[in-house]
């Protein structure tokens, strides 16, 4: 995926295995070797593969942040409590990805930078340390 992702931009009609094959130059890869892993990806949903002569060319499904970001859903999904779950990912971030998620989550609620400097955030922070399931009297449900 790395080499899809490296190689292939957004407006690229893709890479031939051949392509992906010679990026991976160095790792002694068999070409029929290459050719099922993408195989397989394309089965799984995670590139995309459009027939050209006998060729296939493989693209990106998804950009790589969109792929990380389902994959940190995922793990929120294995169990336990997803909110506890986001509490300890927030509270373990640096000072300047605690800013991202603050502005992203400023901006998809519609605060301007000065709400999510000060009560944005503490807001997030007071529904996130309830106990699951309890909610301030008046607060609608979120899902």
């Amino acid at each position: 995926m790395d080499v899809l992702w490296d190689v292939v931009p957004g407006t690229s009609d893709g890479v031939t295995v051949r392509e992906v094959a010679d990026a991976l130059d160095g790792r002694e890869l068999a070409y029929t070797t290459v050719m099922t892993v993408l195989d397989r990806l394309a089965g799984k949903g995670m590139v995309q593969r459009e027939r050209e002569g006998r060729a296939w060319r493989y693209r990106p499904a998804a950009s790589r942040e969109a792929h990380i970001a389902q994959l940190m859903l995922d793990a929120l999904d294995l169990g336990g409590s997803r909110d506890a779950a986001l509490v300890r990912f927030a509270r373990s971030v640096t000072g300047t990805e605690a800013e991202v998620l603050r502005a992203a989550l400023g901006s998809e609620a519609g605060l301007s930078s000065a709400d999510t400097a000060t009560g944005g955030a503490d807001a997030l922070t007071d529904r996130v340390d309830r106990p699951v399931g309890r909610r301030p009297a008046g607060e609608a449900a979120e899902r």
